[in-house]
């Protein structure tokens, strides 16, 4: 199914090069909210067939989200282990979807996942920047 394999792959990635606090990784609140809004625009992607994730931006966002984390000392091991941490991608994930259905997505109504892509790509939100 093309919404699980592709909200797999993009939290993975996600967590590849997002976030490294293993212990609390709200820790890191810009890293989390950027994980929360790639998360939200792969689930946009997955539902409305009038947008797309915007692949080579996505990558370097969330590569600019492990430079930060590298700033700030986060060890490769400790990067290791987050991506392991099936717990906190659910929380992510759960996360997520809430925003999503609070700006108006209705599970099983497409036309709900298009209105919420396009107002986030006309707002210039984070969300919208992930997305064409």
């Amino acid at each position: 199914m093309k919404t699980k394999t592709t909200w797999a792959a993009a939290t993975s990635i996600a967590l590849i090069l997002g976030n490294s606090v293993t212990a609390d990784p709200s820790n890191v609140e810009h890293v989390t909210e950027g994980l929360i809004a790639a998360g939200m625009a792969v689930e946009l992607d997955d539902h409305c067939g009038d947008v797309k994730v915007r692949l080579v931006r996505g990558i370097n966002f969330l590569q600019g989200l492990q430079r930060d984390l590298e700033d700030l000392g986060y060890s490769d091991a400790e990067i290791d282990q987050y991506i392991d941490n099936d717990v906190e991608k659910a929380r992510l994930e759960g996360i997520a979807r809430e925003r999503l259905n609070a700006l108006g997505v209705r599970t099983g109504d497409p036309a709900t996942y298009c209105a919420v892509a396009r107002a986030q790509i006309a707002q210039g939100t984070q969300v919208g920047r992930l997305l064409r």
